[in-house]
């Protein structure tokens, strides 16, 4: 196999995973948490990611076909996610950070590294319609080692671009992060609806 088909491979994937485009978000959702916290949750949102990627490569066609979905359905469901998840980050981000006790900032740290680290970071952030797309069509082009090799590659970028995002977090300072995070809560809402819009824009036009 020529190094070719592993540049082509890599290159659909690491445009449709967007690690610039996660980072603010990511900074927006993990502001709350401790040092530990975020990296247990950066841990846990690119191994989930991961795990979907290769699952999607050795068997998302047959997956897709048992249950009856399309990368459609993907967008559509993943875009709801997010937009849930953008309202009440946008509404009542400021009722949950107010003054907190010790015990439950640690137990809402605990139970946001539980639950953000998987949806939404690891899915549909890091591994959304775009990836699955791009990993299944790679898959079909260039084949199963190369396809397999990008997703290593990108997934370990990935981590480090999270892994590294706090230094940017301490500094620009409290003020900004939390500025950043209500704009990127934003941003994740609009994304969201272009997903929406996406995905029953394709459907419509399937039906024609």
């Amino acid at each position: 196999m020529r190094i070719h088909d592993y540049i082509e491979s890599f290159l659909p994937l690491f445009v449709a995973i967007n690690v610039a485009g996660i980072l603010p978000m990511y900074l927006g959702l993990t502001e709350d948490l401790t040092p530990a916290g975020r990296r247990r949750l950066t841990l846990q949102a690119v191994v989930t990611a991961a795990v979907l990627a290769v699952l999607i490569l050795f068997a998302g066609q047959l997956i897709f076909a048992l249950l009856g979905i399309t990368v459609n359905d993907l967008r559509v469901g993943g875009g709801l996610i997010l937009l849930v998840l953008s309202i009440s980050n946008l509404i009542f981000g400021d009722f949950r950070r107010r003054d907190p006790s010790p015990d439950d900032a640690a137990e809402a740290a605990e139970s946001d590294t539980a639950s953000v680290g998987v949806v939404p970071i690891g899915i549909p952030l890091i591994m959304g319609p775009a990836a699955i797309t791009s990993v299944l069509v790679s898959q079909q082009a260039y084949g199963y080692l190369a396809t397999l090799v990008s997703l290593v590659a990108n997934m370990a970028l990935v981590f480090l671009a999270l892994a590294f995002a706090p230094l940017l977090a301490r500094f620009v300072g409290p003020s900004v992060n939390r500025a950043i995070a209500k704009v990127a809560s934003l941003f994740l809402a609009a994304i969201s609806v272009a997903m929406i819009r996406a995905g029953i824009v394709a459907m419509v036009h399937v039906l024609r």
